[in-house]
């Protein structure tokens, strides 16, 4: 009995060790690029303002605002809107999750705005008042359009590395070598191109059939996909 009940309270935290594992992955790669993003903001203002004696935000409200954009990030990838264009051309998704995650961001740097009211005064009443006439709405808005440029990059970046599929972003961009694979990588994607072009136009009876112009079009590409592939692992070895 002690034994099973041991076993299950192992189980239980290996299932919630593997969530937050998850979970981390997940927050990970924007709370890294918005970290870097926001304090490159805050040094180049802080050397604008310098010679003013003025300083900006200091970066660790910048490092706390990365872990706030990453968390947003992450409760709006959970949203089933959020995948509403994910069928159409790559510029609508691209707009519509940066507009997304920007109005959430802009939503909780309000909540933050009110939650440091009630700790401040001890009352939720006065604060829109506190915001029209104390707060900095110069600053807030400053920091909201740079926010929008980020998103807009690090949306981009993340919808090419969801079309390319297993890594495959990353691999072009950090390990292989542009001047030998260049060609390969341009013929790799005309050739998938061409795949995704013949599945949408032919059923999959015809795609089946060995005896059709469109079967051995499909194995074709899937043939020169696969030789693509083995240049780019040798060149990679090389």
């Amino acid at each position: 009995m002690a034994n099973t009940t041991l076993a299950a309270q192992d189980s239980r935290l290996h299932r919630v060790l593997r969530h937050l594992g998850h979970e981390l992955r997940l927050v990970l790669p924007p709370t890294l690029f918005f970290l870097v993003g926001f304090n490159l903001i805050v040094f180049t203002q802080n050397l604008v303002l310098s010679e003013y004696l003025a300083r900006s935000i200091n970066f660790l409200v910048a490092t706390t605002a990365a872990l706030v954009v990453g968390k947003a990030v992450l409760v709006a990838d959970k949203m089933p809107f959020l995948r509403r264009f994910d069928n159409a051309p790559l510029i609508l998704p691209i707009l519509f999750k940066t507009v997304v995650y920007w109005a959430f961001v802009f939503i909780a740097r309000l909540l933050e705005a009110l939650i440091h009211h009630i700790v401040e005064t001890g009352r939720v009443v006065g604060f829109g008042a506190a915001l029209a006439e104390q707060f900095s709405w110069h600053r807030f808005l400053f920091i909201q359009i740079w926010i929008l440029v980020l998103f807009l990059i690090y949306t981009t970046a993340a919808e090419l590395n969801d079309l390319f599929g297993d890594g495959e972003l990353a691999r072009i961009l950090f390990r292989h070598r542009s001047s030998e694979l260049k060609q390969t990588r341009r013929q790799r994607i005309r050739t998938l191109a061409r795949l995704s072009r013949l599945t949408e136009n032919q059923p999959t009876s015809v795609l089946r059939d060995p005896a059709t112009p469109a079967h051995r079009e499909l194995v074709g590409l899937i043939e020169q996909l696969a030789q693509d592939a083995g240049r780019r692992r040798g060149g990679a070895g090389g």
